[in-house]
């Protein structure tokens, strides 16, 4: 019975002792962190350039088809029968 209380004690003592670096650790953590940075002022937005523009989903499906066929992952038909699918031709 002896040797099972000093396996429990050890086993408190380490928890403890872990819990207790941890929370030390995680203090020294933040009193040894860099003060934070000031707040920047708000900038004035840059004027707008021309927007890109907008690519339907239809018209990126068939930039994939058409990179993929170009790679020669898809056949001249096979492109063609994907393309009119994804037209909904």
């Amino acid at each position: 019975m002896g040797l099972l209380r000093a396996a429990a004690t050890t086993a408190v003592v380490a928890g403890t002792a872990t819990a207790v670096s941890g929370r030390v650790a995680g203090r020294q953590a933040a009193h040894n962190a860099p003060p934070p940075a000031p707040a920047a002022a708000p900038m004035e937005a840059a004027p707008a350039g021309p927007a890109a523009p907008e690519v339907s989903p239809e018209a990126a499906k068939v930039q994939e088809l058409a990179q993929m066929h170009a790679q020669g992952l898809l056949t001249d038909d096979e492109f063609a029968a994907a393309k009119a699918k994804a037209l909904g031709i």
